[in-house]
């Protein structure tokens, strides 16, 4: 394959996780993905030595940004790599967080079009008044055939773009939600390397978790001070955590009237947030042993939810997350939850050949590539400036620079007051050196129109919207052009930078 793999480098040293206790409820079996190729995976569930190495993400359109596929291959990769150095079963399993009902981030892709730039589509956007519906609850509706017909569109003859235009239409369908459809189209694209989906909005996951949630609005006092004590500590080590604590925020959720609500500490109990809604704490007890889908963890709780639950090592995140989840020990502490080792999932660019052979043709770096435009450019098109014309410029500039010296030093010693309109003329002649030269880098521009279009389509595919490529790009074009085999190569990329990472890394205590 002729796509390349870019590592973006680890800014720290990571450390090797620590094996725990295995096993997994059977309760909580019904709530693992299934999909063509998981039966044997599945089976692997059943091990009472079983552990796993965990990450996830929200439900998004068309399965979302690639760093959500980086992700994934990362837990397989990592589980794969421990598996063969414990010699026990390690199952990467992807954490689907359909609680989540930011509407204005699940419901847009965007991908390179035909001409080069970036394209997108979108659902329609969640009213203003309406409530904070959970994506595992919230329809793609109509619009999704749109948005479908969109990508087609753009998508250009090759040899895989008809199953991945099939891939994607068996899923995302109007009458299936953000979150089903998001699972399932993971699901099966996942199953051959491994990664196995777990519902966290599964009524088996909901009842499990009831008592861990209860028992956080139990102690959220406790909670809020240990965390506002742990940011503290953190901010005066030079660590920001990314995150604003509020005051009287518990770390639970409740789903109500106006949607996914987060329960506020009151004197005499608890209120959700925006619905002002009172309840005590027997009644919200009563409320989870009945009705247990309603509640939620915020994302500090959300890791301790998953390590109680399943026999987690390690879970793997992006820059924010691990900031964020600096902030969660006293958590796992004072709940009794022992924690996984929190690591960075693989970060990179897929740099396609097109693209290498822009980097080739004129000579420059990714970095360069990925640098804001305007520079690299100018840089360019001087290049193509007459050698006999850039020397004149510089003999120009020079001698300016040399005969206002000697007219200084002249001026200064007949009157003082003469240095500064010297000066100004100084500058005015070298700024007037500068503006044609401008001048005549404008007109090689337009003379340049084909190369500098080359140098923009290859940013937009490797630095899109001047945000890196995994935070803006989905992954079905990738797959159109390159096939399913995209995925195994990146997946051996991931290995091999997860075994350098810890080789060398400190044993766990």
């Amino acid at each position: 394959m002729t796509l390349r793999f870019v590592t973006t480098p680890l800014q720290a040293p990571i450390a090797a996780p620590a094996q725990r206790a295995g096993g997994v409820d059977p309760a909580l079996l019904p709530a693992f993905g299934t999909a063509p190729g998981h039966e044997a995976l599945l089976q692997r569930l059943r091990d009472p030595r079983v552990l796993f190495v965990t990450t996830g993400q929200q439900p998004a359109l068309f399965t979302g940004p690639i760093y959500t596929i980086h992700k994934a291959l990362s837990a397989a990769a990592l589980a794969r790599l421990l598996e063969d150095r414990w010699d026990r079963p390690v199952v990467p399993v992807f954490w689907v967080a359909g609680d989540d009902h930011d509407f204005a981030e699940a419901n847009h892709a965007a991908w390179i079009g035909q001409d080069g730039s970036v394209v997108a589509a979108s659902l329609p956007p969640r009213p203003a008044e309406a409530p904070l519906t959970p994506m595992y609850r919230e329809p793609l509706g109509p619009a999704v055939a749109e948005a479908l017909a969109a990508i087609s569109a753009e998508l250009p003859p090759s040899e895989f773009r008809e199953e991945t235009l099939a891939w994607l239409g068996r899923h995302f369908q109007p009458a299936a939600t953000v979150a089903t459809s998001y699972r399932d189209a993971l699901a099966e694209l996942l199953a051959p390397h491994g990664v196995v989906m777990f519902e966290s909005t599964h009524p088996a996951t909901k009842r499990a978790a009831a008592p861990l949630l209860l028992r956080a609005l139990e102690a959220s006092a406790e909670l809020e001070d240990a965390l506002a004590a742990r940011a503290e500590g953190l901010a005066t080590a030079g660590t920001d955590s990314g995150m604003t604590l509020g005051v009287g925020a518990t770390l639970v959720m409740l789903d109500c009237r106006l949607g996914r609500d987060r329960l506020m500490r009151q004197a005499d109990g608890f209120a959700t947030r925006r619905g002002k809604a009172p309840w005590r704490l027997d009644e919200l007890a009563a409320l989870a042993g009945k009705e247990p889908e309603r509640f939620s963890p915020n994302v500090l709780l959300r890791p301790v939810v998953e390590s109680a639950l399943l026999p987690t090592v390690a879970y793997l995140g992006g820059p924010g997350e691990l900031r964020y989840l600096a902030l969660t020990p006293p958590i796992y502490r004072r709940l009794g939850v022992a924690p996984q080792e929190p690591l960075p999932r693989w970060s990179g660019v897929l740099v396609e050949p097109r693209v290498t052979r822009v980097l080739e043709k004129f000579g420059i770096t990714l970095e360069e590539l990925m640098e804001p435009p305007g520079p690299l450019e100018a840089r360019l098109v001087r290049s193509h400036l007459p050698g006999d014309a850039l020397s004149a410029l510089e003999t120009l500039r020079a001698a300016i620079e040399a005969g206002y010296e000697t007219i200084g030093r002249a001026a200064a010693d007949i009157d003082p007051t003469l240095a500064k309109p010297v000066q100004g003329a100084r500058h005015q002649a070298l700024a007037g050196s500068h503006d044609v030269e401008r001048k005549l880098v404008q007109h090689l521009k337009k003379r340049e129109e084909t190369e500098l279009g080359q140098i923009a389509r290859a940013r937009a595919a490797v630095w899109p919207l001047g945000k890196p490529q995994e935070r803006v790009l989905t992954l079905a074009p990738f797959l159109a052009r390159y096939g399913p085999a995209l995925l195994g190569e990146l997946l051996g990329a991931i290995r091999s930078w997860y075994e350098e990472a810890l080789e060398g890394a400190p044993a766990p205590a």
